[in-house]
């Protein structure tokens, strides 16, 4: 295939004589022209894709495992949820009215009153207990042995609604689990940071790559260069080649690093979700959703085409000749 450059003086002519149209013919020939190159030689290519494609792979892996591990864990809402469990002598009818004062309150965003019946009938469900309940059933004792329960979904500070919710007199137990929440998110927001920062880390080892990768080749090419540059070649025209070279190689190394994110998804996904299972859980791993993917492909070729510009612009202006 006929490198863009080595057509460079005629090409330069007609970019002068036509305008806009021969700027477009010389961005579809180097489209073209840079595919061509990209494939000439091979091994160093995958090489270059190779080692790209770690560097996006690793902190994207880290990015979905977080997800994961947050839906994991629940909503955000239902972990701040306080149960609070009723003394034995309430009845329905003063259950019914505090539960409707609670709900004027200011500091409670959303209050369920959970029967003594429900409450049973959601301990069926659990892996276990169903078999529990009905043998003591069979033993001939129909009397419900549980509570009435107000489950809370705090609106503001939840410690402070918990501390205020132990002080009514129908409480009897107050169950709030803000201590591991707030580890949880703790751990989850440092998680992220981590992402993060090893996202910044190795995508400049990718933009690094790159750039050398064609720094490389336009070494090679370095005396064609100096002569469209005596010939008054614009930087634009020199550098153009180059930067869709660099896009080649970012869309090819971010295609990569999601096969790979893929492929360990389809590894891990049935493990998990037998582990899961075996706790009475329907949890199942999620993968990167063709959204996700798509962001990730369109950042890797960006990569790539800034790793290109930077270094053919430095080259550029440290080869420029000067009158």
């Amino acid at each position: 295939m006929a490198d863009p450059i080595a057509r460079a003086p005629a090409r330069d002519r007609r970019v002068q004589s036509s305008g806009f149209g021969a700027w477009i013919d010389h961005h579809l020939y180097s489209f073209v022209a840079s595919l061509g190159r990209f494939f000439r030689k091979p091994w160093s290519t995958l090489l270059t894709i190779g080692v790209m494609a770690v560097a996006l792979a690793l902190p994207l892996g880290l990015w979905v495992v977080l997800g994961n591990v947050e839906r994991f864990a629940g909503d955000v809402q239902t972990s701040r949820r306080i149960s609070v469990f009723l003394k034995d002598d309430v009845d329905a009818t003063r259950a019914r009215a505090l539960a409707d004062t609670l709900r004027k309150r200011p500091d409670i965003a959303v209050l369920e009153l959970r029967t003594p019946d429900e409450g049973l009938a959601a301990l069926r469900t659990q892996q276990g207990l169903g078999e529990a309940i009905d043998a003591l059933a069979a033993t001939g004792s129909d009397a419900n042995p549980l509570p009435w329960l107000l489950l809370v979904t705090p609106r503001g500070d939840d410690l402070t609604l918990a501390e205020s919710l132990r002080a009514l007199p129908e409480a009897d137990l107050v169950q709030h689990d803000a201590q591991w929440r707030t580890r949880l998110d703790n751990w989850l927001r440092f998680g992220g940071r981590v992402a993060v920062v090893l996202a910044g880390l190795l995508g400049l080892g990718a933009l690094l790559v790159v750039g050398n990768t064609v720094r490389l080749d336009i070494q090679s090419r370095r005396d064609e260069i100096g002569v469209l540059q005596l010939l008054g070649a614009s930087d634009g025209f020199i550098r153009r080649p180059f930067l869709y070279l660099g896009a080649w190689y970012g869309l090819a190394a971010g295609s990569v690093a999601l096969a790979l994110l893929t492929a360990a998804w389809m590894a891990l996904r049935a493990p998990l979700a037998d582990l899961a299972g075996s706790y009475g859980s329907p949890f199942a791993l999620q993968g990167v959703d063709p959204l996700q993917a798509g962001i990730v492909v369109g950042g890797a070729t960006l990569l790539g085409w800034l790793g290109a510009g930077i270094v053919t612009g430095h080259f550029l202006r440290q080869t420029r000749p000067t009158t």
